[in-house]
């Protein structure tokens, strides 16, 4: 029996254990997640506690992290690991101190806030610490240490004041890390940039197997274990490949240097999984496990704030402010969506892409994102969000079809997004995404089959940071894409990221990408720059 067949038996077993209708709440569902991971349904209050002097090994092998920066506050993230190949990463099933310093300066000559936290065996002594009482708009510095262990510095930021009038904020956005398909090596890169925050829109891991080269990385200084040669069913097998990635010194240079604010998409789970439906033929009750179990150790590895999963269940959507200049409403485009239509795939458009019962958001976030909007006062609302929104044909023929796992296959919840929109007066909408590992500029029309329609908001869409190897400069499909999509103004298949520096009259968008990441070393250019105006939306070469 293979990896993933022995896993699904013992998914199987475990939701025998949990009446369906029960499951499907929070409480049933973390009961089932307890039952499958032999995890206490209550916490780690009871572990014995390890003495931090007794830990021999460096412990901060996956580095440091921050996110979802607020006015007066901001979340740092570490992880205590130091065997991150290793089930239970090297320590055992403790509690462990961490003391954590916050200064004005890398040499921590001037500590603004210290304290002591616990890192929970039952959370693979990830730690997640809430420093509140910050000076808004601010750059800090901070540092974890347990015993004689120190870890690597990280600078992030807070959020300027809610009512400053902020006059300008750099962004980048980032997706798709396929370790097996290359370095990250844009990363690198990311991490000299001067921004002030950085979007991580999905696919932050992959579930697939990596083999002992690392695929396309084709090591040749070391061999990776056999447990990462295995698709990601268990538990354990999401928390050992967030080890995997986050070995990566890019990876941890571009977080240590930069607040990360993260979505994911399906990989993080199971490709193209919509709500409860997996891809593969599995009972509803079996993937919400696996569903559970990706989620936590989503939660464990991320800079992210609470509230942690109950169960097959996590609120991810939410909204950031940065002073009058922009409001993000980070969206989850997986967890409340309706099934793919057609089966999923390329097809042409027809009854059920139309079907306003159908949705990609589900009611409760969509309700979520016009209240936002409609209570906004930003110069600029930027939807981060996974998957291409504007309308993207595969040929400029009458037998185009369209992609049902993007907003295509959802065409009226994307009316009603765009419809909430103008209700509520939004002048300068940008919506960032990633997904496709092509990165991508479009003018958002009102009527995508009328090129001459208003433009009602711009979109970017990042490339990936790895998937897709190599990449070209120009994908083969460019020109089908290009002449069947007049409202597409940049077109290119290389890896890397965007950034996006927002101020009070524009926006300028710079495509940045590498040549290569089968190899190291690739250096970065831009490939392309755009410039929005405020009040006249879309996009002009700049």
């Amino acid at each position: 029996m293979n990896h993933v067949q022995d896993h699904s038996e013992e998914l199987r077993a475990a939701s025998r254990h949990v009446r369906r209708r029960r499951f499907l709440t929070a409480t049933g569902a973390a009961a089932a997640l307890a039952f499958a991971t032999q995890l206490p349904v209550a916490g780690a209050a009871a572990a014995a506690e390890l003495d931090g002097r007794r830990v021999t090994e460096n412990p901060f092998t996956l580095g440091v992290a921050s996110g979802d920066p607020l006015p007066g506050s901001v979340l740092l993230w570490t992880r205590l690991a130091p065997r991150p190949f290793e089930p239970g990463g090297g320590l055992p099933a403790r509690r462990v101190g961490v003391r954590w310093e916050l200064a004005d300066d890398e040499r921590f000559t001037r500590i603004v806030r210290r304290g002591l936290a616990t890192a929970h065996p039952e959370f693979r002594h990830a730690l997640h610490v809430e420093v509140e009482h910050l000076a808004p708009g601010r750059v800090y510095f901070y540092r974890f240490r347990v015993g004689e262990w120190t870890s690597p510095v990280g600078r992030t930021r807070t959020a300027p004041a809610p009512d400053a009038r902020t006059t300008g904020l750099k962004l980048a956005a980032v997706s798709c890390q396929a370790y097996h398909d290359g370095y990250f090596t844009a990363y690198g890169h990311l991490a000299r940039e001067d921004v002030d925050v950085v979007f991580h829109l999905g696919d932050y891991l992959y579930e697939y197997a990596v083999d002992a080269a690392g695929g396309a990385r084709a090591y040749t200084d070391r061999t990776l274990p056999a447990v990462f040669n295995r698709e990601t069913i268990s538990l354990e097998d999401y928390r050992l490949r967030y080890g995997l990635y986050k070995s990566d010194p890019d990876l941890r240079a571009a977080h240590a240097a930069h607040p990360f604010v993260v979505t994911w998409d399906d990989h993080e789970t199971e490709n193209n999984y919509a709500g409860d439906i997996p891809e593969n033929d599995v009972p509803p009750e079996v993937f919400l496990l696996r569903r559970a179990v990706a989620y936590r150790a989503y939660w464990e590895h991320q800079p992210l704030r609470s509230p942690r999963p109950q169960g097959s269940d996590m609120r991810l959507y939410r909204r950031l402010r940065f002073g009058r200049l922009a409001q993000f409403d980070v969206l989850d485009t997986r967890q409340y969506r309706s099934d793919q239509a057609y089966g999923d795939g390329w097809h042409a458009p027809g009854p059920d892409t139309e079907d306003p019962a159908r949705t990609l958001t589900g009611a409760t976030q969509e309700r979520w994102l016009l209240d936002g909007w409609r209570a906004s006062r930003a110069r600029w609302n930027v939807l981060p969000q996974q998957v291409v929104f504007s309308e993207r044909r595969d040929r400029p023929t009458a037998d185009f079809t369209v992609s049902m796992d993007a907003w295509d296959g959802y065409a009226a919840s994307r009316r009603r997004i765009l419809a909430g929109a103008e209700s509520a007066g939004i002048e300068n909408l940008m919506v960032l995404t990633g997904d496709v590992h092509v990165g991508i500029g479009l003018d958002i029309k009102a009527d995508f089959r009328d090129p001459a329609s208003r433009t009602l908001g711009t979109e970017i869409v990042t490339t990936s940071i790895a998937s897709g190897r190599n990449g070209a400069d120009r994908p083969s499909n460019y020109d089908r894409i290009v002449q069947a999509n007049p409202h597409v103004k940049f077109y290119s298949g290389r890896r890397g990221y965007v950034t996006v520096a927002l101020g009070t009259e524009s926006a300028r968008t710079d495509f940045r990408t590498v040549p290569y990441i089968t190899t190291p070393g690739a250096p970065v250019a831009t490939a392309g720059s755009f410039v929005t105006e405020a009040g006249d939306p879309g996009l002009k070469p700049a």
